[in-house]
């Protein structure tokens, strides 16, 4: 498949690109949006958990449509049947005496694959899927199939429980949480919604940013972008012996692939070698919910060093927010606070966890300006606690 007509650009270019278009299009996405295209990039598998409408479908979705990219989507349950995957039998090679599967539109021939509920999947689905995944082949009939596989992204409500699910999870080497948004940003989210659905009822295309084919050739030319400078890897090591001494299983394997990842994190940057930025993905290995809080305090004094140093550099994953839009989101809260109609318990309780969250949200900004409306932001909170007036 060609790159699409007059997408000249260097293909980092129309990554960060791609990236953009699903940021402005999905609110308070960034971080999800950037482990996917490292996932597609370093041809790795990743999953996103979170409870049922936090944007999943639809963020893969149009991130294959950006990457004019053969799609496979798929519900799976304890009863799905592999020929709803991997297609039905080939009737007519079948009476020839021919077993085969008709794999056209199925997964095996798909490039972006995104699999609904992964882990709720029987043996037979699971089975064929490990070596799917891990070897981009599959059998039919005897014949080996190569898959022209990108990345496979799962989703689930949580994590597996179950042992014999372990090594499926094992292949996901990306743990992503697909959470709710803050309440703060409601009005956006509403707005962002509505122009969503606008487009899908008149079943407008995305205009193509980068050709799957090329995200391939891409692939294959990774082994030559993973240099990595001693101070770096200095870094990682200190930085796995950590995790590992928390508790944290990261094996060899794992260890050895996330190399991958810094790698295709700093192609994305359009840089040539991977610095200490890239340690961000390693927020995401964790094997249970609990261990993400561990390696935040692992990672972050890492990050935060870098950033220091490295002011101009935005941070990953930082959600674009400005000290704009928090500021009017203070002043619609403090019209409804302060407005003539009496507020009921559950009103006044939503309003108040809003002004909390905006307030953690103004604390990471640099911004003077964000400083004075946190102070607003107290103001609000004190008056509302002691039962004064608000001002």
């Amino acid at each position: 498949m060609a790159p699409p007509d007059g997408m000249s650009a260097p293909l980092h270019t129309r990554l960060r690109a791609v990236a953009q278009t699903l940021e402005r299009q999905f609110i308070g996405k960034d971080e999800v949006v950037r482990l996917m295209c490292v996932a597609v990039v370093a041809g790795e598998h990743c999953v996103l958990l979170g409870p049922p409408g936090t944007a999943k479908s639809a963020l893969i979705r149009t991130m294959a449509e950006l990457m004019q990219a053969r799609y496979f989507e798929y519900l799976l349950t304890r009863f799905t049947e592999p020929n709803e995957i991997f297609g039905p039998v080939d009737i007519g090679a079948f009476r020839e005496g021919v077993y085969r599967r008709n794999t056209t539109g199925m997964l095996p021939e798909a490039e972006i694959v995104f699999l609904d509920e992964v882990f709720k999947s029987n043996s037979a689905i699971l089975n064929a899927l490990l070596t799917l995944l891990n070897e981009r082949k599959f059998t039919s009939g005897g014949q080996v199939v190569h898959c022209p596989l990108l990345a496979v992204f799962g989703a689930a409500n949580e994590v597996p429980a179950d042992e014999t699910l372990a090594a499926i999870f094992d292949r996901f080497l990306l743990r992503v949480h697909s959470d709710n948004l803050d309440a703060y940003h409601f009005n956006e989210l509403l707005l962002r919604g509505i122009d969503l659905e606008a487009r899908q009822l008149a079943r407008q295309p995305l205009q193509p940013l980068v050709a799957a084919s090329e995200l391939c050739e891409l692939r294959r030319g990774m082994g030559a972008r993973m240099r990595f400078g001693d101070s770096f890897l200095s870094t990682y090591k200190g930085l796995v012996f950590q995790i590992r001494a928390e508790g944290v299983s990261l094996s060899d394997r794992r260890v050895i692939k996330m190399l991958k990842l810094f790698a295709a994190s700093a192609y994305l940057d359009g840089r040539a070698e991977a610095d200490a930025s890239d340690f961000f993905v390693l927020r995401h290995v964790w094997n249970n919910e609990d261990q993400a809080a561990l390696l935040d305090a692992i990672v972050e004094p890492v990050l935060d060093a870098f950033y220091r140093d490295n002011p101009e550099r935005r941070r990953v994953g930082a959600v674009g927010v400005g000290v704009e839009a928090l500021g009017a989101e203070i002043d619609r809260i403090r019209q409804i606070l302060t407005g003539p109609a009496p507020l009921g318990d559950v009103q006044l309780f939503s309003q108040l966890k809003a002004l909390g969250e905006i307030k953690a949200a103004l604390s990471t900004l640099a911004d003077p300006r964000a400083r004075e409306l946190e102070q607003t932001v107290s103001r609000l909170l004190e008056a509302s606690f002691q039962g004064g007036r608000f001002s």
